[in-house]
């Protein structure tokens, strides 16, 4: 649903981003005695204490738990009290990449796909869902299927990943973090094939064109695939001995090929940013390198777009992404409806990504400037910066 510019939500609260206005002075997290009485209501029935789960809805904090602890027996009670939910910490709440345990990540693939190595390298210990499409790992999350998903935003060699920039404005899901991922290609083959008996090579679009130099050398016919990982099971699947596979390492390992030769890519320095995406946001906080996504629209004129942007360096604030996107519902601007010969423009939206935290006061300065330009605004995420590859 699309946020005006003058209901611009700056501040994050428990379990979703608070409202800011002009006369507004509250910052950091505020937590009524009320909706605490709301969301955990107690009994005693016959010597049993029960906390009683509220119904099941889509603004249900996710810390609501429910468990019976008897008290008629003390052995037991002690026993049980080691089941029960342990106190949540400011780092359970952060949705921190560090809090990997017993965690569902969707990914775009099939497994042994790049996107499932980042899901692993930001959750170690995650169960990986495999989505065929990104909309469906989108919808994975709305539905509570899966706790997070983990998805392509840009590439070092192939740019931007305009579909799932799409995706983020049409979901209403939250960036919790990044991962960057240094993205190395393998040629595989069904085992006893050698690379001169090859015809043709499957994979993406994107790895093709990372590896085109190397596969020239083949003098082979490059076809293009969904998926680097669903290219090896591909080949396995169908058991094809004149074809290889562009994928990774991992993809080797677990559909039974040879890696006829590694690190094909074109680029050593072949690096793929993805995003985690979360039903709800993370608290903002300044003990380390925060980044800020948003998006926004601004009215036709001369150095509209000059100032938007300069909201941000007057106070110091780096900006390492800009993206802009035609509007699919609106995407002509009609300059002179009086004048038969009037210009038309496409209308623009513009990406953003800026290092500071939410929880700066700088940056809440400069998103309340920005409303002066801004026809809409919505942030899309502050989340900790990937600063490890």
């Amino acid at each position: 649903m699309a946020v005006k510019a003058s209901n611009i939500n700056l501040f994050c609260s428990v379990p979703q981003w608070g409202k800011l206005d002009s006369g507004s002075k509250r910052s950091g997290l505020s937590c009524k005695r009320r909706d605490i009485e709301r969301d955990c209501k107690c009994s005693v029935l016959g010597g049993s204490y029960q906390a009683v789960n509220p119904v099941n809805d889509t603004h249900q904090s996710s810390l609501d738990v429910s468990y019976r602890l008897k008290i008629d027996d003390p052995g037991e009670s002690q026993k049980n009290l080691n089941i029960l939910p342990r106190p949540l910490s400011i780092n359970d709440l952060s949705s921190s990449p560090s809090d990997s345990s017993k965690v569902r990540v969707a990914y775009k693939g099939a497994p042994g796909a790049f996107s499932e190595s980042a899901a692993r390298k930001a959750y170690p210990m995650c169960e990986t869902v495999p989505c065929d499409q990104f909309e469906a790992a989108f919808k994975a999350v709305e539905l509570w299927l899966v706790n997070k998903a983990v998805l392509p935003i840009e590439s070092s060699v192939g740019g931007s990943v305009h579909r799932n920039y799409d995706l983020l404005l049409r979901h209403r899901l939250h960036i919790v973090g990044e991962v960057q991922l240094a993205v190395h290609h393998c040629l595989l083959a069904l085992p006893g094939v050698r690379k001169e008996e090859l015809k043709r090579v499957l994979s993406h679009p994107q790895a093709l064109a990372q590896c085109k130099i190397s596969l020239s050398k083949l003098d082979v016919v490059k076809e293009s695939v969904d998926d680097t990982a669903g290219a090896a099971q591909f080949v396995v699947t169908n058991n094809i001995r004149d074809t290889g596979a562009i994928a990774s390492s991992r993809a080797a390992e677990i559909y039974g090929l040879n890696i006829l030769a590694e690190r094909v890519e074109d680029d050593s320095d072949n690096i793929t940013r993805f995003l985690i995406l979360a039903r709800e946001p993370v608290i903002p906080r300044t003990d380390r390198p925060f980044k800020t996504s948003i998006v926004f629209t601004l009215e036709e004129g001369p150095g509209v777009l000059f100032k938007a942007l300069a909201v941000f360096a007057l106070r110091g604030i780096n900006l390492s992404k800009i993206e802009s996107r035609p509007q699919r519902k609106r995407p002509l601007r009609v300059v002179d409806e009086c004048d038969s010969g009037s210009a038309k423009y496409f209308d623009y939206l513009f990406y953003i990504d800026f290092e500071a935290s939410m929880a700066e006061s700088r940056a809440q300065y400069a998103l309340r400037h920005l409303q002066e330009f801004a026809t809409f605004l919505r942030i899309l995420g502050c989340y900790p910066m990937d600063t490890i590859l």
